[in-house]
């Protein structure tokens, strides 16, 4: 039955297929990798100046070359400081050698770790460092393969309109090896795509660039008005880039009303769509057997809410047309920034997404535990969490992809450490309180309750690279250090961008707080039908004294996961089924519930789960 839409050639589509979630997403433990800051698995493969061309903020300066791996993040290279830009400018600039060899090469690791499935930011071929303005859509990135300057080549010599051209670059064929390797250790892989633009370099855009309303792209993108060649001093060429910014040129839509945002209809360009869905098929279903193992399990769509509902539906039955199995999350996030965020629930009625990028988890989280606005109390985290799930179906529910940081936001360290809005000003730009030194013990502790709640709430756990060695890091780019590895010695950091004081920290992976990752992955993955099925029910929501208790429960086995948020031990009570109980986390002990009353003596900032079978 698992490829019922392939094999059953009288129906064009699989009904179950098409509307329901892939049941490996409820069990999925997230880990996104931002490979250009993950490991330099080859130097011989850094990017040059040369693969940089037509990325912000376009600099070529003399003396250029990667950045040390262990280099202070916040030190300017000599290259940086002679261009008398700021280190905000600079940074962008940076490129520290991360590639797929880097990857392959630390799988083990995160087979250890207890990850379950590899969440990519963008490898399509491009000239930044965060890959969303894509060169092209259909290799991987020259620089993340063991052959930048032929796989150039390659890509140089196709006709990049017809897929019976396209070939494999070398970085291309190493992700099929990476592919190979990770379904190998039972794992599953997702890409990023961004449909809603491209890049400035992407091969189409400079077609249209070059010949105006004579491209046969020139329909591809939001295109406002061409160069009027009567007027030769005059460029009359305006054009539509994703939030103002030119080097990430819109793509058109069609059909929508005039509405570019939210929930509205429509469809992309035709022509382009088609583009879209031979690079889709390239990636899911790479020898072109039908079988869809050899290829990815699915994407991670970016600015998906700018993309109109009507190709969002296309989409998802072309992709589930290929594997019935694919997992579709989208990146919904803000209706009002700082204050209000999207309700994803009409991209979860099963014709669009399987989940969304779950940030509406996080917000209320950092909330109650972190004593961050609004300021929850625990009924009042109730209450959000609760208000989160109205209108999404519960297989959907446990898909969501619950974050506490990515790529995009301030590392979970650093958001806990720094008071006020979420992702709002939490940056030493502009903010000049916000704190960019490592976050303090008290923090610890925090982020350990965080976790708890985490790994034993519904929804599919997830890890921003680095979070589980306790990195911390301020909002973009700042969250973009490279990665710590035990085996490399780093430089302290010393410096503040914007040349103030600040504390001297050591840098080193926090192996202690691997440590527990590695117990909650372990728990999540022993009682996976617990977390991921049970029934959830609150036992206790003690506003005074900031204490939250819950359990899980499926059949006979239950869970009570109990939390004090204060800064004062306090004992309480909740009501528990009679039974034995083992505690499993942080530490192990047994209690035998008698008279239906678990009583617990709790320190400040601890959480507890405990166990009946």
């Amino acid at each position: 039955m698992k490829y019922c839409c392939l094999l059953i050639l009288a129906l064009p589509f699989c009904a179950q297929a098409q509307d329901t979630v892939p049941a490996w997403s409820h069990d999925a433990i997230w880990y996104q990798i931002f490979v250009e800051r993950f490991r330099n698995g080859d130097p011989g493969n850094d990017p040059a100046l040369h693969d940089m061309e037509g990325a912000w903020p376009f600099l070529t300066p003399e003396g250029w070359a990667p950045t040390p791996w262990t280099q202070d993040w916040y030190r300017q290279e000599d290259w940086a400081k002679a261009s008398g830009e700021p280190f905000y400018h600079t940074v962008q600039m940076r490129r520290y050698g991360g590639d797929l060899q880097g990857v392959l090469d630390k799988l083990d690791y995160l087979e250890d770790l207890g990850v379950t499935a590899l969440y990519f930011n963008p490898i399509n071929d491009s000239p930044s460092l965060h890959k969303y303005d894509a060169r092209s859509y259909r290799h991987v990135d020259r620089n993340f393969g063991p052959d930048p300057r032929g796989d150039e080549a390659i890509a140089a010599a196709e006709t990049a309109a017809d897929p019976a051209t396209w070939q494999w670059t070398a970085a291309d064929s190493l992700f099929l090896v990476l592919i190979k390797a990770v379904h190998e250790r039972g794992m599953r892989i997702i890409m990023d795509y961004s449909w809603n633009h491209t890049g400035s370099t992407f091969w189409a855009w400079t077609d249209v660039l070059d010949k105006q309303q004579a491209s046969p792209y020139a329909t591809w993108y939001d295109i406002v008005s061409f160069d009027d060649p009567a007027t030769p001093d005059t460029n009359e060429f305006f054009y539509h880039g994703w939030v103002g910014v030119k080097t990430l040129p819109e793509t058109r839509e069609v059909g929508t009303g005039g509405k570019t945002r939210g929930v509205f209809e429509g469809n992309l360009d035709p022509s382009f769509a088609s583009h879209v869905y031979a690079v889709t098929r390239r990636w899911m279903d790479p020898n072109g057997d039908g079988d869809p193992s050899d290829g990815v399990d699915g994407f991670r769509l970016d600015v998906a809410e700018s993309v109109p509902f009507g190709f969002w539906r296309d989409f998802r039955r072309f992709v589930r047309d290929i594997n019935p199995e694919a997992y579709l999350v989208g990146e919904v996030w803000w209706t009002e920034f700082p204050h209000h965020m999207t309700d994803p629930a009409p991209w979860l009625e099963g014709d669009v997404f399987d989940a969304v990028m779950n940030y509406r988890w996080y917000m209320p989280t950092r909330s109650f535990f972190a004593k961050t606005p609004p300021h929850l109390t625990a009924t009042g985290y109730v209450a959000h969490l609760d208000s989160l799930q109205r209108g999404i179906g519960p297989d959907f529910i446990k898909a969501m992809m619950n974050l506490g940081a990515s790529h995009d936001t301030p590392r979970l360290g650093t958001s806990l450490y720094n008071g006020g809005l979420y992702k709002y000003r939490q940056s030493p730009r502009g903010n000049p309180d916000h704190k960019i030194d490592r976050p303090d013990a008290r923090i610890d502790e925090i982020r350990i309750m965080v976790l708890l709640q985490q790994y034993t709430y519904p929804g599919a756990p997830h890890i921003w690279m680095g979070d589980e060695v306790g990195m911390w890091g301020s909002d973009d780019p700042d969250p973009r250090k490279p990665i710590l590895w035990a085996d490399l010695a780093y430089e302290d950091e010393t410096t503040h961008p914007m040349g103030r004081e600040r504390r001297h920290d050591k840098v080193a992976p926090d192996m202690t707080l691997h440590s527990i990752y590695r117990k909650l992955i372990a728990l999540r993955k022993q009682y996976m039908r617990l977390f991921a099925d049970g029934d959830l029910n609150y036992l206790v929501t003690d506003d005074a004294r900031r204490l939250l208790g819950y359990e899980r429960v499926l059949g006979t086995q239950r869970a009570i996961v109990l939390f004090n948020a204060s800064d004062a031990a306090h004992e309480f009570t909740v009501p528990a089924a009679n039974g034995t109980y083992q505690r499993v986390f942080p530490d192990s002990m047994t209690q035998v519930v008698q008279h239906g009353q678990l009583t617990v003596a709790m320190q400040p900032r601890t959480g507890l789960l405990w166990i009946m079978e």
